[in-house]
C-alpha cells in the first residue's frame, strides 16, 4: 500500500527529525544520517512506493542541512547497499561481498565530529564510496518558447557535457533560481 510505505518511511523521519533538529540546534551541535537507497535516485520498476519514500528520504535531509547549518547541525544521506534480510528473495550469488558492515564507516564518518558535510549523499556498497549529486545541463535561454523550440534545442537542453550543480546546503534552491535569473537578464 502506496500510503503505508510513505507513513512508515516519511512521516516517521519528520516526526523524528524535526524535534531532534530542535534539541540539536538549541545544543549547537548535531549530525544526522538519512538512509535512502538507489531506488530513491534513479527508481525501480513495480517499486514506486519505496522509491519514492526513498527519494522523499533525500529532500528532508537537505531541508534539515539547511536548516541546521546555521545551527553547528550537519544532515546528510547515506545511500546503502548490502546482503539483508531484504535480499532474501534476490540471487546474490553473483554479488561481490556486500555485508552490512561494509556500509558502516561510511555512516560513522558522517555522524563523526570530524565530517565537515552536510547536504550531501554517499553511496555505500561492497567496498565502493562515492558521492551522488544532483546535476543540471545548463540549459538555454528564450524569453518566450514553443514547443517546436523546445524539440529543435533539445540536443543543447539535454547537453550534460558542463553540469551545473547547486549543492543544498547554504541554499540550492536559491542558487538554481538565480542562476536561472542570470540567463533571463543575459538575454
Amino acid at each position: 500500500d502506496f500510503e503505508a510505505i510513505l507513513d512508515v518511511h516519511l512521516r516517521g523521519a519528520f516526526h523524528v527529525a524535526k524535534p531532534a533538529l530542535a534539541a540539536m540546534s538549541a545544543a549547537g551541535y548535531g549530525r544526522m544520517v538519512f538512509t535512502s537507497s538507489i531506488n530513491g535516485l534513479y527508481g525501480k520498476s513495480e517499486a514506486a512506493p519505496y522509491s519514492t519514500a526513498k527519494a522523499g528520504m533525500i529532500g528532508l535531509s537537505h531541508s534539515i542541512g539547511i536548516e541546521g547549518a546555521p545551527f553547528g547541525v550537519a544532515s546528510n544521506v547515506i545511500v546503502p547497499a548490502a546482503v539483508t534480510r531484504m535480499s532474501a528473495n534476490v540471487d546474490t550469488s553473483q554479488f561481490p561481498p556486500m555485508d552490512p558492515d561494509m556500509v558502516a564507516p561510511a555512516v560513522a564518518y558522517l555522524c563523526h565530529e570530524s565530517c565537515s558535510l552536510t547536504g550531501e549523499m554517499l553511496v555505500a556498497m561492497g567496498g565502493r564510496v562515492a558521492r551522488a549529486w544532483v546535476a543540471e545541463s545548463p540549459g538555454v535561454y528564450r524569453p518566450e518558447w514553443t514547443i517546436e523550440d523546445i524539440a529543435g534545442d533539445l540536443d543543447k537542453i539535454r547537453d550534460t557535457s558542463n553540469p551545473v550543480i547547486f549543492p543544498p546546503v547554504p541554499d540550492g534552491q536559491l542558487d538554481h533560481l538565480l542562476y536561472g535569473f542570470g540567463m533571463a537578464r543575459k538575454g
